[in-house]
């Protein structure tokens, strides 16, 4: 499992939640490039975007814990979303995140070494960490 974080550069929270990413089968070497890395990444999360979405659909019940860490965060949800769904083409997410990394709107940094190109081939192990670093934009100038 590849331990994904998102992170603003300067800033101390997260940008989201830290979640996991299952690795390829090891095949060859087993080095991908980053490219198509990010893109196995953003499918994954379109898929659980997906299923999120899908489990809002229904009432379920809530134990009274997870209705105490719900408040806490300022909302109880038991499920049947108002909103309407979203679709969400899992290409057109992946074109978005690799221009973005093209813009040099975030950096890539895993185990610790920066990426600096889509097309370097990486090699990510049971346990490695990748981070998303966020770069602020500067306003004038």
């Amino acid at each position: 499992m590849l331990h994904v974080e998102g992170r603003a550069l300067g800033g101390k929270k997260p940008l989201f939640e830290d979640f996991g990413v299952e690795l390829p089968a090891e095949g060859g070497d087993g080095g991908l490039t980053l490219r198509q890395l990010l893109a196995r990444i953003v499918r994954a999360q379109v898929a659980a975007f997906h299923e999120r979405q899908e489990a809002r659909r229904f009432v379920r019940a809530l134990f009274a814990r997870e209705i105490a860490d719900a408040a806490e965060r300022g909302k109880v949800v038991c499920g049947e979303s108002e909103v309407p769904p979203q679709a969400v083409d899992a290409e057109s997410a992946v074109a978005s995140a690799l221009q973005a990394f093209e813009d040099g709107l975030f950096w890539v940094v895993l185990d610790g070494a920066r990426i600096t190109a889509l097309d370097a081939e990486v090699h990510p192990r049971e346990g490695s960490k990748i981070a998303f670093v966020r770069l602020a934009l500067l306003a004038g100038g």
